[in-house]
């Protein structure tokens, strides 16, 4: 390990080195426990979400001496109908993540931090409606959340991106950790859609139940056009604009800075 990440990366940091720095931001990276497929790991989630966040942390440091620090990623997620029924498949209720991120939001107010950015791994959080709550709480603590994998336009970097342990999942896993995937166990994800229009250009939405879309090997697109060359350029990508984001944020002093 790079001593330098202990600055940015809590899972590995210490107290002596946490309590002489000056923080901007705090980074949350969280994500779910559930099968990727037959090929990638459980908390695949969790694993991508905390080395985009590590990454980005660490770049805008040394490019614009802008400091965040990346908490350990949460494993909480909430699942689909059908997903409780795959072994150690866990879904979290919304009062259960809610009630970790309020905690967490007020040991950092309390320890005088004013911004947090969740950088979120799983689509099936959503953190929206838990943060306008803890806005009325703490009304000079800024929360931002946003997935990871809509930082930059999958399409312009993968041949046939789909939603879940797919060719991006897969690609970006095998940049960072490629000891994790072995293709060769991965299943075609053949995921189904929904049958009504307005389900399938997302005007109206509704839970899918997982054991009826996917019920080979819980994927939803096909990884067997992976590369952890594609994984690499999308995941700078998702970085890159990560910084920009998280250095412009840091110079925000008031909310209403916010606003033009």
């Amino acid at each position: 390990m790079d001593k330098e990440q202990r600055q940015w990366d809590l899972s590995v940091s210490t107290y002596g080195v946490a309590r002489r720095c000056q923080y901007d931001i705090a980074l949350l990276p969280w994500g779910a426990t559930e099968p990727h497929n037959l090929h990638l790991p459980y908390l695949t989630d969790c694993i991508l979400s905390h080395d985009i966040a590590v990454d980005a942390a660490a770049k805008c440091f040394r490019d614009y001496g802008k400091r965040c620090m990346v908490m350990p990623p949460v494993p909480m997620g909430a699942q689909n109908p059908g997903q409780r029924d795959l072994p150690f498949c866990v879904h979290y209720r919304y009062e259960t993540q809610k009630a970790i991120l309020a905690d967490l939001v007020d040991n950092l107010h309390h320890q005088g931090l004013r911004k947090l950015v969740i950088v979120n791994g799983h689509g099936g959080n959503n953190f929206k409606n838990m943060i306008r709550d803890l806005t009325v709480d703490h009304p000079d603590f800024m929360i931002a959340t946003g997935e990871w994998f809509r930082m930059a336009d999958v399409k312009a970097f993968f041949d046939q991106p789909g939603d879940h342990a797919d060719e991006v999942e897969t690609s970006v896993m095998m940049h960072y950790h490629p000891e994790y995937v072995d293709l060769g166990e991965a299943g075609p994800g053949q995921g189904r859609s929904f049958r009504l229009e307005a389900l399938r250009d997302h005007a109206i939405w509704m839970p899918r139940n997982w054991g009826m879309i996917s019920p080979d090997d819980t994927g939803v697109g096909d990884p067997r056009l992976a590369t952890a060359e594609k994984g690499r350029r999308f995941a700078e990508a998702v970085v890159e604009r990560y910084v920009l984001f998280l250095r412009d944020l840091a110079d925000i002093e008031r909310e209403n800075d916010l606003y033009v």
